[in-house]
């Protein structure tokens, strides 16, 4: 995904999606990318991804969020 860099990244789903609710809350864009394997669902990661420009501004959120404050 050109001009996307990933912001978080995790095995579990219901994690990525708590993730891209919390940004797009901030109003900032965010897609999953689920890069498991169907068939072998022990294999791969979820990314959460944000436009470049909005990386400084998500990690913030995210660090911010992970401190509690």
């Amino acid at each position: 995904m050109e001009n996307w860099t990933s912001v978080f990244t995790t095995t579990q789903e219901y994690a990525a999606e708590a993730v891209k609710t919390l940004l797009e809350r901030a109003g900032i864009a965010a897609v999953i990318l689920n890069q498991k394997d169907s068939a072998y669902v022990w294999m791969g990661e979820i990314n959460v991804m944000v436009s470049n420009e909005e990386v400084e501004r998500a990690s913030g959120i995210l660090e911010a969020n992970k401190s509690g404050e």
